[in-house]
């Protein structure tokens, strides 16, 4: 039977729509347009009445890493190298399949009540398998989360054993993951060499292959801090994104994390082969890496998503976040105020993110995926609401979100997380301390 919601707005086309509404039926949205119109269509359908609510796209988080969330407040202001050394390789060891599971349920529970209906999970401890992969999977799909898997290629001799792969067997498992869930709605894998520092040529190229042979994109770190630029030109005579172009993976299927130090002919570049990025303001401020230029990668032609990166690099798990930190990080660093829009910042976290990782998602729009949340348009964040989008973007505070549906199924409402409880979250992360610390 078909769901019809309705709600006093619903953002549509850009813009709020008073009284208006949408059908809900097998996952997908059947249909928009005026209560009355549509309660007359579908007669039969069952009515869900969000009064006083505003339904908005679900948002989309481009690039996280979910198991980092059991990290949060370790290694704390502290330089980039050190911070990862005393939080990532540290507790890496003690990282088995049940805390890679509490871990994903944490981030992405959290998610949820963010208003994050999709999540791109860059995961990289593999353990020589797959296993921890599945333990991420099982954990959005517990919760009832939209799951992109960028499964991480990573092949450095540097980073702890349980990130490394050869070639063949990064290639092989992805691949084996891949056809294992083709055909899910709810679980996508892309390959993911980690970064030009930290995959070989032969392992970036292998990525791209994949993503060729599987029709994906391929997600990959690039220029995030100034000394990946030095190690680049030291080895290679390039910057990162000639570097990449030379290896012949710089494409429309290419989703590059960060892009903080590019120079000018990299922007131009990168622009004319359609690549995207996966932007993280907040994980970038808060380890000092710089101020990625925005504007000029949209006017050369990169299409921008927002992540929140991992939850020991940010602290907050938030795209509503990343979306207001994006526009004034860009308009302080350019002194400009002018130089972004709510309305393109609010773009990248919802359908230019959709539009990057190939998905029905970020829109509210017949066919594509009943994705979508509710917001509570009295919330005193909100108010006042005859500047209800603006406010949306700038002031709204997370308790205003009172209802997540992610394929038409309610997974988030005002008494907490419906699929996994927060309490019996909270309780698995902090037995998982209990362990470690004895």
């Amino acid at each position: 039977m078909p769901e019809l919601y309705t709600a006093d707005y619903v953002y549509i086309n850009g813009g709020f729509r008073k009284q208006h509404a949408l059908v809900v039926e097998n996952g997908k949205i059947e249909a928009l347009g005026a209560v009355e119109e549509l309660a007359g269509k579908y007669p039969n359908a069952n009515i869900i009445r969000w009064d006083g609510q505003a339904i908005v796209p679900g948002t989309i988080n481009a690039h996280n890493h979910s198991f980092q969330s059991l990290l949060r407040g370790i290694a704390i202001d502290k330089p980039f190298l050190e911070w990862r050394d005393k939080a990532l390789y540290k507790y890496t060891p003690l990282l088995d399949e049940e805390a890679i599971y509490t871990g994903a349920l944490l981030a992405f529970g959290e998610m949820l009540r963010y208003g994050v209906t999709t999540v791109s999970d860059f995961f990289y401890v593999h353990n020589g398998g797959t296993a921890y992969d599945e333990a991420v999977i099982q954990a959005a799909k517990d919760l009832g989360i939209r799951l992109v898997l960028a499964r991480t290629m990573y092949d450095w001799d540097g980073a702890p054993a349980a990130y490394r792969e050869t070639v063949q067997e990064a290639v092989e498992r992805t691949r084996s993951l891949a056809r294992k869930y083709q055909g899910d709605p709810m679980v996508s894998i892309h390959p993911a060499p980690h970064s030009p520092h930290a995959a070989s040529p032969e392992m970036i190229q292998a990525g791209h292959r994949l993503a060729v042979e599987l029709d994906t994109p391929f997600h990959i770190h690039v220029a995030e801090e100034m000394f990946e630029v030095e190690e680049i030109l030291r080895d290679y005579g390039k910057r990162p994104i000639h570097y990449l172009d030379s290896l012949g993976v710089l494409d429309e299927r290419m989703i590059a994390i960060h892009l903080v130090w590019l120079d000018d002919s990299e922007i131009k570049l990168i622009g004319s082969r359609r690549s995207s990025l996966a932007y993280c303001p907040s994980s970038n401020m808060f380890l000092a890496d710089g101020v990625t230029r925005i504007p000029d990668l949209v006017k050369a032609g990169v299409n921008v998503s927002l992540g929140t990166d991992g939850g020991c690099s940010n602290n907050r798990i938030s795209v509503y976040e990343e979306i207001r930190m994006c526009a004034l990080l860009q308009k302080v660093s350019r002194l400009d105020g002018t130089c972004m829009t709510a309305e393109e910042v609010y773009r990248m976290g919802t359908e230019n993110a959709g539009r990057m990782l190939r998905l029905p998602i970020g829109s509210l729009e017949a066919g594509k995926y009943a994705d979508f949340t509710a917001i509570d348009v009295n919330d005193l964040s909100l108010a006042p609401k005859g500047e209800l989008f603006a406010n949306m973007v700038y002031a709204m505070q997370p308790g205003a979100i009172t209802n997540v549906v992610v394929a038409g199924r309610s997974v988030f409402d005002k008494s907490g997380i419906r699929t996994v409880s927060e309490r019996t979250i909270g309780r698995k992360v902090e037995q998982l301390f209990e362990k470690w610390v004895k």
